[in-house]
Formats: C-alpha cells, structure tokens, sequence
C-alpha cells in the first residue's frame, strides 16, 4: 500500500503538503479552543441583553450543558479575564468579554447573511454559521462582506 499522502480529490500533493496540512490543522485547533470562550460570550450577552443576567442554570440550558460544565467553564473564562462572577451569583463579561461577543455576534451576522444570500433557509444557515462562523479567516469573513456590500463596523 502505497504511503503517499492525498489530496481529497485523490491527487498526490504537491511539494509541501505535510507542512502546510500540518498548519491547517494546528490552526484548526487553535480555532476549536477558542469555539467555547466565543459561545460562552455570546450566550452570556444575550442572556445580559434579554434578562439583565446570566445565571448558570441559564447558560446551562442555552448551551445545552450541565450545569457542573459551565461551572468548570466559567472559572477558566474568570481567568482568561472574560467574565466576572461570584459562587450563586450572575455571570457578567468584562470589557474583554464584551468586545469578544460583539465580535463573534458580527462574525455570525455575516456568515449568516451570506448563506442566506445563496438561498439557504434561515435554520440551515443559523445551524451552519454556528460551526463556519469560529473558523472563516478574516480574509474569507472580507470577502462575505465585500459580497454582501457590508461595510467593516
């Protein structure tokens, strides 16, 4: 059997293709480190935005997690400098936090917008930008807006 690596279509790759499927996938897991600290801020603005608070049992809920989980969670954001909280009591984003959510509420914006664009239903797209919206560069992220003529906020 031969060892070559591939390229999905099933082509040999070209020189370089061990280093640079290596920096792809060392920056999708950068990505996928980050996914958790972006949903976390997300949900708790929104939480702030609609109820004045987020509580644990709320984020529980929202995120689909126990409650053991967000605990967990929370204290690593405390120390990332995300959010403040104290035990049995709202969670709220710093500034850090806040700029984050912001952040990640535009990204999902566009990346929904665009999909929407090409015709895709809004629950399709709403499920898809979830996943798309923690890994789409800034490069790709211009180019939606450029498409969708969305100035940069």
């Amino acid at each position: 059997m031969a060892s070559a690596k591939r390229e999905s279509s099933g082509k040999p790759r070209a020189g370089g293709g061990a280093r640079r499927q290596a920096e792809y996938l060392s920056q999708t897991r950068r990505e996928h480190a980050s996914e958790i600290a972006e949903d976390y801020a997300e949900a708790i603005a929104d939480l702030v935005k609609e109820t004045g608070e987020a509580r644990v049992v709320d984020l529980a809920s929202r995120l689909g997690v126990t409650h053991a989980t967000v605990n967990r969670t929370i204290v690593r954001l405390q120390k990332a400098g995300f959010v403040t909280s104290q035990p049995y009591r709202a969670i709220f984003l710093t500034d850090r936090g806040r700029h984050l959510a912001a952040t990640c509420k535009s990204r999902h914006e566009t990346v929904v917008a665009f999909l929407r664009s090409l015709g895709i239903s809004e629950r399709a797209a709403e499920m898809d930008a979830e996943g798309i919206e923690h890994h789409v560069s800034p490069e790709t992220l211009a180019a939606f807006k450029t498409a969708l003529q969305i100035e940069d906020r």
